[in-house]
């Protein structure tokens, strides 16, 4: 503060000025000027209560009353006998500030207060200036010195005997790092802290993106902001609108809300938009579904609500501060990735795979120390995630593996507007190639694979175009043939059909991964129930491979394999066996006959043989093969073990299923060993000698075998898979030939709600339940004192 003074102009008319004015009568021939130091001056008086330093900000427009606002007001502890702290946490744009100041303003006006002080703790600096500026209003600091005044006035929040009780109030609204509360960290001497200290009458509210565990502990409590509810983001939406007299459909402010993820910063800044620019809640919409439409063209040019930072920016500053953490650099190129997969739940596996890892060393940011390595660790990638998560960017839930990680959409798209349209691309292919790895050859967690699929498609929503550049991604054709797997045949087809329209349009019409997925969309038709329509896709298919790949092509020869499998599903038997004898003498004489192709080939066609009504034939063929097999691959490999099984299963065609329930015991005994109890060969294996156990005529024994098979399937794969709904029919069937008709009968209602549940109405295995309920019920009605009554 510059020395002050009493002023004397003499010369053109005399004037006098008192301490900090200058007057002046006209002309100044002559003025002198006798200082006063600050010494001088007579010390400044504190301010009456009550007082308040810092500017509240103003309520929000249309400002909504949330369960948050709730939290703050009912959380007065030990019966305010000692210093409540709460802090606001969450991302931004979720309406801390707004909620802080809602608090503070009702306090104020409540009469509730002596002293009210909001500062803005963005940085240490204005922390320190906004206890300053309370100090020389409140216990008279020296103005010159602003860390001492920021100091006494700490000094003086703390409460003193015999002093006149002051009920005080702290506002640090949008603490960015913990590290700035603490001034002089590493100088013992000269350290101290800017929290507020304990008082039976001071309340202490924090805002902050942070959940650094430093900011939380003993007398703080944490108050988690999320996002609006739809209730909320619907009224306020129509409290905005209508304020200014716009209507808008309901249905499409609900929407709206939906697609802005219900953040209380997009909402405002969308509402003003809509305000000021007249346009309509689904034009609005059509320019956010619109991927070449970027969030910074969705804002109005004016803010609304004070709002200092545009949508498009409101992460920002969050992530260079991730991105320092450590290990520093890894934060940005994480989010990258999250950017492009589901906003719900990413596996975590995904995100720390040696694929995500990769991307990681490539793209470390060049912020912090320069890394010891080329590699990043495990360690270091999930470190990236907590970084992330300590900026309230994501959710990181490490307990929840398969939905460990949560983005928000509005920052997954404000990540991905600022990344090149290579970048984009490579980070892309980056994600796809994350989710291959993680995918499990044998699906057996269902909830996993279901969020592998949802992981999927959420990339090609917003990333299709890499995926087929320079060819279709592995992770396409893994997505359908786990819909198929799974039983959602319909969604397959659907899945195959428009991977085969892009291929066609990106790629052409003859490159291989068209004609891939041509094959796997005639083999989910065949699936689907009808063999007779993907015999003739595959005969067309036929022809391309010949014409593009030759006649001696690998993928030639297993075209004609899948061709034949679906003449003989079809109902041309000994089509099917022509077919795979041709295919068997040209793959023996480009592969050679030990190759695991012609052994596959010597497996259907000795199969379609017994089919054929040849079981003795069949038989000895496969007898032959299991020779070879155990001789090539040897006795314990799966495919030798799989031929076990299907000779076992002809000696049942062949009358004999004593000797294939023999059979399947021995096989069993060695798939356990092979393969484990809970893998799916094994399950296969039981289930075929439980049938066979009943075929020869212990069908008690059956239906125990398959109650206790329902079981571990259900355990392992889940209710829902196919395996486990196969192996309720096949129960219910022998539950019906042990002699319970109703018992049955029940059974079959209950599957037949299930498949619908699971597969859709449409599942070709519905109509098959149908028909078997529709005879065990027709049985059970004819059973003696059977009733109307006695079945649903």
């Amino acid at each position: 503060m510059p020395d002050t003074g009493a002023v004397q102009v003499s010369g053109t008319g005399n004037a006098t000025g008192s301490a900090g004015a200058l007057v002046n009568t006209g002309y100044v021939h002559q003025m002198s000027i006798e200082t006063l130091t600050v010494e001088q001056l007579p010390p400044r008086e504190p301010a009456s209560w009550p007082h308040q330093v810092g500017v509240i900000p103003s309520p929000a427009r249309s400002f909504q009353r949330r369960g948050e606002a709730g939290l703050l007001r009912a959380a007065v502890e030990g019966g305010g006998t000692a210093v409540l702290t709460q802090v606001l946490t969450g991302m931004g744009g979720v309406g801390k500030t707004q909620l802080a100041a809602d608090y503070a303003r009702a306090a104020w006006d409540d009469g509730g207060l002596d002293v009210l002080i909001w500062v803005t703790a963005s940085a240490q600096s204005p922390v320190i200036s906004g206890y300053a500026q309370a100090g020389v209003e409140l216990c008279r600091a020296d103005p010159e010195d602003t860390r001492q005044a920021a100091k006494q006035f700490l000094a003086w929040l703390a409460p003193k005997p015999g002093q006149r009780p002051c009920r005080w109030l702290v506002v640090m609204d949008d603490v960015a790092d913990p590290g700035d509360l603490i001034v002089h960290p590493d100088d013992p001497a000269n350290r101290y802290s800017l929290w507020p200290p304990a008082s039976p009458h001071g309340r202490v509210l924090l805002t902050t993106r942070r959940r650094d565990a430093a900011l939380f502990g003993e007398g703080r409590r944490r108050i988690e902001v999320g996002l609006f509810t739809p209730h909320e983001s619907f009224s306020y939406l129509t409290a905005s609108l209508t304020a200014q007299r716009r209507t808008e459909p309901a249905d499409q402010l609900t929407a709206l809300a939906h697609d802005l993820g219900h953040l209380p910063l997009a909402l405002a800044q969308a509402a003003a938009y809509l305000i000021d620019s007249g346009e309509t809640a689904a034009a609005y919409r059509d320019l956010l579904a619109n991927r070449a439409t970027t969030l910074d063209h969705l804002v109005p040019d004016a803010l609304p609500d004070e709002q200092a930072t545009a949508l498009a920016a409101a992460w920002s500053l969050s992530i260079d501060r991730a991105d320092m953490l450590r290990p520093a650099g890894l934060a940005r190129p994480m989010l990258h990735l999250a950017a492009l997969l589901d906003a719900n739940g990413i596996p975590q596996d995904v995100l720390t795979g040696q694929s995500a890892r990769n991307h990681l060393a490539a793209h470390r940011s060049t912020t912090g120390p320069t890394p010891q390595s080329d590699t990043v660790a495990l360690s270091d990638a999930v470190g990236a995630l907590r970084a992330l998560d300590r900026l309230s960017l994501i959710d990181h839930q490490p307990g929840t593996p398969h939905q460990a990680v949560r983005v928000h959409q509005l920052i997954q798209r404000a990540t991905r507007d600022t990344l090149t349209p290579h970048q984009h691309d490579q980070a892309a292919r980056t994600a796809a190639d994350a989710l291959t790895a993680a995918w499990p050859a044998i699906e057996r967690d269902t909830n996993l694979v279901q969020t592998l699929r949802t992981n999927t498609g959420a990339l090609t929503k917003c990333a299709e175009d890499a995926l087929y550049w320079p060819d279709a991604h592995l992770v396409l054709y893994r997505l359908g043939h786990s819909l198929g797997g799974s039983g959602q045949v319909a969604a397959a087809i659907d899945h195959f059909q428009h991977l085969a329209d892009i291929a066609d349009s990106h790629l052409g019409p003859d490159h291989p991964d068209t004609l891939s997925a041509r094959g796997n969309l005639a083999t989910m038709r065949g699936e689907a129930g009808d063999p007779a329509g993907a015999a003739t896709a595959f005969a067309d298919l036929l022809k391309s491979m010949v014409r593009v790949l030759g006649e001696d092509h690998p993928h030639t020869f297993t075209t004609r394999n899948n061709l034949a499998t679906m003449q003989g599903e079809a109902g041309d038997t000994a089509g099917a066996v022509t077919a795979f004898t041709d295919l068997l003498a040209d793959r023996t004489r480009v592969l050679g006959k030990d190759h695991p192709d012609t052994l596959t080939t010597r497996n259907n066609l000795a199969t379609w043989q017994g089919l054929a009504g040849d079981a003795a034939g069949a038989t000895t063929a496969l007898a032959d093969l299991l020779a070879d097999r155990a001789r090539a691959l040897g006795e314990d490999h799966p495919t030798t073990l799989i031929t076990r099984g299907n000779l076992a299963t002809m000696q049942g065609e062949a009358g004999d299923p004593a000797g294939a329930a023999t059979a399947f015991a021995d096989l069993l005994k060695s798939m356990v060993r092979v393969l484990g109890e809970d893998h799916p060969h094994t399950f296969t294996t039981r289930n075929n000698l439980a049938t066979m156990q009943g075929e020869a005529g212990d069908t008690a024994g059956a239906v125990t075998a398959f109650t206790d098979l329902l079981a571990d399937r259900t355990r392992v794969l889940g209710k829902d898979h196919p395996d486990t709904l196969t192996t309720r029919n096949n129960l219910a069937t022998w539950q019906g030939l042990a002699g319970d008709a109703a018992g049955a009968t029940q059974a079959y209602t209950d599957l037949l709600e299930s498949i619908v549940r699971a597969l859709g109405e449409d599942h070709h295995t519905v109509r098959i339940t149908r028909e078997n309920l529709n005879y065990w019920r027709k049985k059970a009605e004819r059973m003696p004192g059977a009733s109307s009554g006695d079945c649903v």
